[in-house]
């Protein structure tokens, strides 16, 4: 039975490695072909081959001589999902509230003598509302222009796009120290209860199809009931520790 044969042009020169050329070869291998990997090693070399073939992107592939394309093109080819770049994922918030419970865990095992306890979950919520605000803190102006969509009390002041992840990232640390809970409670009740109001009318009384900023201006996070979650969990937090002081 003859392997199947297939031939690559992807860019491996000494400033850049091309992360698609590589999946594509990896990808091939794995589908049972020959590679024939052919290197374009300069910039000279990878501009003679765009201009030789007509094609504004490398990696390109051929199979059994006919040219596939990209590495999309090569996906899709074999019926493969594409990573569309608008794709709505929760995958961001997931990752985050994951790694937030696993270190929460951690420090209560490590610091209590029993990973499930009531500290485990303040932690739990501090390090998650830390983690968020580190998100939005990449580009503040892109987080406000996104927020503004939705958030009631953005729309109002707009300097509150660009407080909020400050606000945010304060009230995590210091519901970690465990101190200056008369700041605390207040600031979690304040921009939980804006943001769960928001959240509430924008997805569940206009019905509107958002993204939300809450990891981010760039984020393809769908607005909903995962959002509405955080912000709850924000005032749950804030009278718990009401609770505590009484």
């Amino acid at each position: 039975m003859s392997v199947k044969q297939a031939t690559l042009y992807r860019m491996v020169m000494s400033d850049h490695l091309c992360p698609s050329g590589v999946k594509a070869k990896d990808f091939l291998e794995k589908q049972g072909f020959a590679v024939d990997d052919q290197p374009l090693e300069t910039r000279g070399e990878v501009d003679a081959f765009k201009e030789k073939h007509s094609v504004k992107t490398t990696p390109q592939i051929w199979i059994e001589g006919e040219r596939i394309g990209g590495y999309n093109d090569l996906l899709a080819h074999f019926g493969e999902a594409k990573a569309g770049e608008g794709e709505k994922t929760y995958r961001p918030v997931i990752a985050i509230f994951s790694v937030a419970a696993l270190m929460a865990l951690a420090l209560s095992l490590q610091f209590k003598g029993s990973a499930f306890t009531v500290q485990a979950f303040e932690w739990f919520v501090a390090i998650s509302v830390c983690f968020l605000a580190v998100q939005k803190l990449q580009d503040i102006e892109k987080f406000s222009n996104s927020f503004l969509s939705y958030d009631l009390l953005a729309r109002r002041w707009l300097g509150y796009g660009k407080v909020y992840p400050f606000l945010e990232a304060l009230s995590g640390v210091l519901m970690l120290t465990g101190s200056f809970v008369g700041v605390a409670a207040p600031l979690m009740l304040f921009i939980g209860g804006i943001g769960a109001i928001s959240v509430f009318k924008a997805v569940y009384i206009d019905k509107r199809d958002l993204n939300c900023a809450c990891v981010g201006g760039d984020s393809n996070v769908p607005l909903g009931f995962v959002s509405l979650t955080e912000n709850l969990m924000m005032v749950g937090m804030g009278v718990w520790i009401y609770l505590k002081i009484l």
